[in-house]
């Protein structure tokens, strides 16, 4: 098993940034490939990017792309997620997973088997 704790969520305006990072402990961290869903209020959690076991291939659905940025570092048995040019839409409770399948499996499934507790984010218009 592994346990996954996110940080860095708060309040920032629009065009602005923010870091997400999620520490796992537990299992080998470097087994698993990791991803970030979000769920806006009155929304189903969606996944938004993931990143294989080795850091080596990062996916990113197109509401993200161009503006978010996933890394790893497994010493650390942390992973990342870097937000820039953020919009009042991004607002939502943001929360990593992780999934011992490939990334390609997250990807198509969106099933992870761990899930921290969320952190949020709001952008102000």
């Amino acid at each position: 098993q592994v346990q996954l704790v996110e940080s860095g969520g708060g309040l920032v305006q629009a065009g602005g940034s923010l870091r997400l990072s999620c520490a796992a402990s537990g299992d080998t961290f470097s087994s698993y490939a990791m991803g970030w869903f979000r769920q806006a209020p009155g929304k189903e959690r969606e996944f938004i990017t993931g990143i294989s076991q080795s850091g080596g291939s990062t996916y990113y659905t197109d509401y993200v792309k161009g503006r978010f940025t996933i890394s790893r570092d497994n010493a650390k048995r942390t992973v990342y997620l870097q937000m820039d040019s953020l919009k009042p839409e991004d607002t939502a409770v943001y929360y990593c997973a992780a999934d011992p399948r490939t990334l390609g499996a997250l990807i198509t499934a969106r099933r992870p088997d761990y899930w921290g507790q969320g952190t949020q984010v709001t952008v102000s218009s």
